[in-house]
């Protein structure tokens, strides 16, 4: 299933799970040797240094996430580390830290500034006064079990938060919504044990820093990967090149006839073009992987294959888009030209009879055509340069284009003769 690829399953891992499976089994085993005042340094550490990464990488759902587990790590401190020991504050906390890590998941990032998350801050601020007030005001005991067991209700808000925001990973395959999952854990976990300083001290140092990390962790998809259809992006690619070993393939896609979709259609429609493209090419099997080089162009680089063994899989990919049903949702189909001259440029090469039918069929249907051209060769030797063998990549492409289109051509083979069905306006 698409959903359960290794490629996903290791982006939710990684790195939050790790993080918190290695504290997991450090605590579990006895190793966790550092005294309570460097736990509580690294905790603060984590928390001030992911609060300056967000506010300077513009994360503004990071930088209330941390203020969330700082404010309940305080909390939970506050009412656990002087006797009597405060019981209400536990459950109260388990309680309010789910549900505003789903708040957060469901904003939209708008950048650190105070007149932006004055009012998120007011009501953090309000929620601590109340459990200030109220749970300090609540039944003591002066014991606290470990691990502590809460009460049903808040087990059921934590794990229903933790069900939202892996759905909302599976469909958006964003950072911070597994930094929220696995942080969530965390605290859960700081809960569970906080009659054990020790331990909760280190599964909130956990969940700090994996809230911390995804800072950086989203960077590095913003600089490697393309936003719009989330596939690795040219400097990726490159890297993935300086790194090729004989054998190798590349196969280059380019999408037919996409400017003139562009012009017809408008940006928003050419944008769902590429996400329907790019999301073919994301499950290319034999091994390949799929780059996003810019405008409609895509690179495939396959270790360890030749031009030979790929042409199967390219083929499979080529006729899954040209089967692949495109429909136009209402208001897609541009009513204004984009140039004075553009209706001349359309009819150009063909009769007017023609360019009449042919947009009066565009107009009057609502499902298109997409269709795409594929270039392919492979390293020669151990030798050959990435860039000669993406060259002549290009130049199959270039062949494949002047045979008709919709077609994969490889860098070795003759001109095929074989007619293809015809793109449309793709």
């Amino acid at each position: 299933m698409r959903f359960l690829n290794s490629g996903i399953l290791k982006s939710l891992l990684i790195p939050g799970g790790i993080w918190l499976f290695a504290v997991w089994g450090m605590v579990s085993a006895g190793w966790l040797t550092l005294p309570l005042p460097a736990l509580k340094f690294l905790f603060y550490c984590a928390i001030a240094g992911g609060i300056l990464l967000a506010w300077k990488f513009h994360s503004s759902r990071i930088f209330i996430s941390l203020l969330v587990v700082f404010l309940a790590h305080q909390a939970v401190s506050i009412s656990v580390g002087q006797p009597p020991y405060i019981s209400a504050t536990l459950p109260a906390v388990a309680l309010l830290l789910p549900t505003n890590f789903i708040l957060i998941a469901l904003m939209h990032e708008h950048g650190v500034d105070l007149k932006s998350i004055f009012p998120v801050l007011l009501f953090l601020f309000v929620q601590s006064l109340t459990v200030t007030v109220f749970c300090g005001a609540a039944v003591r005991t002066q014991s606290l079990p470990v691990p502590f067991l809460l009460p049903r209700y808040a087990v059921v808000v934590l794990v229903s938060s933790a069900v939202f925001l892996t759905i909302r990973f599976f469909l958006n395959r964003k950072p911070v919504e597994t930094a929220l999952l696995w942080s969530m854990a965390a605290s859960f976990l700081a809960l569970r044990f906080a009659g054990s300083t020790k331990a909760s001290m280190a599964y909130w140092t956990a969940s700090a820093c994996i809230l911390a990390t995804a800072v950086i962790e989203n960077s590095y998809l913003l600089a490697y990967h393309d936003e719009l259809t989330t596939l690795p992006s040219r400097r990726a690619f490159n890297d993935a090149l300086v790194r090729l070993k004989f054998p190798y393939s590349i196969a280059v896609v380019d999408i037919d006839h996409f400017k003139r979709f562009n012009d017809t259609y408008g940006h928003d429609t050419g944008d769902q073009v590429l996400r329907l493209v790019a999301s073919t090419l994301a499950r290319i099997t034999g091994g390949g992987q799929a780059y996003r080089c810019g405008g409609e162009e895509f690179n495939i680089v396959f270790p360890g294959k030749t031009a030979a063994e790929v042409v199967p899989h390219l083929e499979k990919v080529r006729e899954t888009v040209e089967t692949s049903e495109f429909r136009l949702r209402a208001g897609d189909r541009r009513q204004v030209p984009r140039g004075p001259d553009r209706r001349n440029k359309r009819a150009r090469g063909r009769s007017k009879g023609d360019a009449i039918r042919q947009l009066r069929q565009e107009r009057s249907s609502s499902v298109l055509s997409v269709t795409v051209s594929i270039g392919v060769a492979n390293a020669t030797g151990e030798r050959s340069a990435a860039d000669s063998v993406l060259e002549s990549a290009d130049k199959a492409l270039y062949r494949a284009k002047n045979n008709g289109r919709n077609r994969v051509e490889t860098a070795t083979s003759a001109p095929n003769r074989r007619r293809t069905k015809a793109a449309g306006i793709a």
